[in-house]
């Protein structure tokens, strides 16, 4: 054992010493295997189908979105109803024949006939008030329907901007791999003349594994964002989806007063309830009206036996309600009307503040978010790139080694990700503030704060050195 654990021993103090003095590991290239993991940008970046803009992605959303279409067959239905609601009751006609003999009951000369039409008439104004009660169902589901398109309207918006977001981060992601395999093609020089140990060289290849697997993400997140999006259009998951724009955030955002008051004109859930709510006043309107009788009018022809005086003859008739005798379930009625139109004002007042919670809610996260896209944008981007292109040429010249210029790759990734992140995130933080309010918000027309930003998100030349070249 003791002979075992010796030579143990020496071994391992053989492989420290062969790493102390710049001894390479068999291994010819110790990054060969994680750089073909890493593949070229035209491998994820090739266009199968013609892109969309957001424009023509809300239009053929509403075109060919399943739940939209079911809250427009439910406008369809109150709409055909309207035509019903305020009409009469179908008139009646009746036979009658009385005063037959039963011992000649074939013997219809002695048979009293009558034939008599009836139609009944509602009291006054009760034919418009429940016309008027179909119309508020018209607008209750248009509001509704107009509620769907919104929401369904802002899905759209966010899906669209992750997928415009995914595409930035793999346009930059290929940048950060060509500056990495740039750099380390310079690294393998100087390792190979022994001014890089082998630990900076495991450490690269950490950092281009690292790069790989930023990219199965991004990859997993494209996949995610267009399943999202082809459902909302009505297509299958799977079908393949780009997307075309630009980044549009408006300069200034409005006042929490002035969104509280668009949203008062403009959200479809409060237009909604306040049609419920004329709509239920009308009821108790129509409920009060009970007290106002209803008629039936009728009139026939009589043919009377064989041997009267006057065998044709005529009949009128006249019914009258009297609900003023059944008071009590009147009043009922009445009263029920009341307490539900109560009910919905206070439904309307509560939903209300909802809105303004919603409205206050978005309205921070979109300032938040704009602050942040002004950070990234204005100060820590221009300082990572600033920090970058120094330790590149720094790196060029000797004056730092290969790990200060993958951390400073690293932070400038991170910077420039969370900066796509940003201006992403204040796009969809706008979509909801647009959905709470119910309307559009002004978007910028500064070209020089929108458009697709990964495509140019550094401007640094990576370290160029050729396999030739020779290290000083």
């Amino acid at each position: 054992m003791k002979v075992h654990a010796f030579l143990v021993l020496m071994l391992l103090v053989a492989v420290a010493g062969a790493q102390q003095f710049g001894t390479a590991v068999p291994d010819s290239d110790l990054l060969a295997s994680a750089e073909g993991i890493l593949p070229s940008a035209e491998q994820h970046h090739a266009a199968t189908t013609v892109p969309l803009t957001l424009a023509e992605l809300e239009a053929a959303t509403l075109a060919n979105n399943a739940e939209i279409h079911a809250s427009a067959r439910q406008v369809a239905v109150a709409d055909a109803r309207r035509g019903s609601a305020g009409a009469r009751d179908d008139p009646s006609f009746m036979y009658r024949g009385w005063g037959t003999p039963l011992a000649k009951p074939w013997d219809l000369n002695r048979t009293q006939h009558m034939f008599m039409f009836s139609q009944k008439l509602p009291g006054g104004g009760k034919r418009q008030l429940r016309a008027r009660l179909a119309d508020n169902d018209v607008d209750i589901a248009k509001a509704e329907l107009e509620t769907k398109k919104r929401d369904v309207l802002a899905q759209v918006r966010r899906s669209f901007y992750e997928l415009l977001r995914n595409q930035d981060e793999l346009r930059f992601h290929d940048e950060q791999a060509a500056l990495a395999r740039q750099g380390l093609e310079s690294a393998r020089i100087k390792y190979v003349v022994g001014k890089v140990p082998q630990q900076d060289m495991l450490k690269a290849q950490i950092a281009l594994t690292r790069l790989a697997e930023h990219l199965v993400m991004l990859q997993q997140d494209s996949d995610l964002a267009r399943s999202r999006l082809n459902t909302l259009l009505g297509r299958d998951p799977a079908e393949p989806l780009e997307v075309l724009g630009a980044y549009s955030p408006p300069t200034n955002l409005p006042g929490l007063i002035e969104l509280e008051k668009i949203a008062l004109d403009n959200r479809p859930e409060l237009m909604a309830i306040s049609a419920a709510v004329r709509q239920n006043e009308t009821r108790t309107q129509l409920a009060e009206k009970s007290f106002n009788p209803d008629y039936t009018l009728s009139g026939g022809y009589m043919l009377m036996p064989e041997g009267s005086t006057y065998r044709n003859t005529y009949m009128a008739e006249l019914s009258v309600t009297l609900p003023w005798l059944n008071r009590g379930r009147h009043d009922a009625e009445i009263a029920e009307a009341s307490a539900v139109v109560a009910a919905r004002k206070a439904d309307y007042e509560s939903r209300r503040a909802a809105v303004f919670a919603e409205i206050q809610e978005s309205l921070v996260q979109a300032r938040v978010a704009q602050q942040l896209v002004g950070l990234y944008g204005n100060t820590l981007r221009p300082q990572a790139q600033a920090v970058l292109k120094a330790t590149v040429a720094a790196y060029q010249a000797d004056r730092t080694d290969f790990l200060n210029l993958l951390d400073s790759q690293n932070t400038t990734l991170d910077v420039e990700l969370d900066y796509i992140k940003a201006v992403s995130e204040l796009e969809t933080r706008l979509a909801e503030l647009e959905r709470a309010v119910g309307a559009p918000l002004p978007r910028s027309t500064d070209s020089s704060s929108t458009g697709s930003i990964g495509a140019h998100v550094l401007d640094v030349k990576p370290v160029d050195v050729k396999p030739n070249q020779e290290v000083r």
